[in-house]
């Protein structure tokens, strides 16, 4: 069985050629918990849409999003939802709590080969929390839910398609999430895996699938609640 290690060695990713970032909690911290925004959001759809009161829209959002994946998915597969009005519904927040983030842009710029966000949300979104996180500029593309043709992760026929679309060697790549179920698959596909954690592991409230005792060791190479920092400890292989 492995058991994820903290601190990267360089030579264990010598050979990553495409590096792939998951969004939410992942290229900005947990605690910004700018997913809140879109957890309220979503509610209040299903809420609307299904005439419900608030807390029985809550429950069935997060019963959809643990079985299919999103709430999107499940809201499309029994109720027949138009995606667009959803998304646009969802993603429509306040970005101020995210900051540049100077560190992280520095090291992802750095890393050798191409960089990819792979994300369940849209391309809107992703484009305005990098670019509030001052790192946009640093991706080669990002494959959203709607390049997925609404399949979220951790679907395999979307890892699949974004490692088709964009020609990826899976041996030669290296995949960030935080939730430890979206990385079964690309483990499976032969990529290195970083798990994305809070910084303060102790004390964050998580639900059953995103907490580290829930994983399937054997699908995580790393866990790391500072994202910087592992990658800048892989700088040296740029040389």
């Amino acid at each position: 069985m492995n058991t994820p290690a903290k601190l990267p060695s360089p030579a264990d990713f010598a050979h990553v050629r495409d590096w792939v970032f998951d969004l939410d909690n992942t290229l900005y911290p947990h605690h910004v918990d700018l997913f809140a925004q879109i957890d309220r959001n979503m509610a209040a759809f299903v809420a609307e849409l299904l005439q419900l009161e608030p807390a029985e829209a809550k429950l069935l959002q997060k019963r959809y999003y643990q079985e299919h994946g999103t709430t999107l998915a499940g809201l499309m597969l029994h109720h027949n939802v138009d995606p667009n009005a959803f998304l646009e519904r969802a993603h429509a927040i306040d970005y101020s709590a995210l900051l540049p983030d100077v560190a992280l842009g520095e090291a992802i710029k750095q890393l050798p080969g191409r960089k990819f966000i792979f994300t369940n949300g849209t391309v809107a979104h992703a484009q305005a929390a990098a670019r509030a996180l001052g790192i946009l500029d640093h991706f080669d593309d990002i494959f959203d839910i709607v390049a997925a043709d609404y399949q979220p992760k951790p679907a395999g026929a979307t890892y699949d398609k974004f490692a088709s679309l964009n020609r990826i060697d899976t041996e030669k790549a290296a995949m960030f999430e935080d939730l430890p179920r979206n990385l079964l698959v690309p483990k499976a596909l032969g990529m290195k895996t970083v798990l994305l954690v809070p910084r303060n592991l102790g004390t964050a409230i998580l639900e059953t699938w995103e907490r580290v005792d829930h994983i399937d060791p054997d699908s995580v190479d790393y866990i790391t609640d500072d994202l910087a920092g592992f990658l800048e400890r892989l700088l040296p292989i740029a040389g």
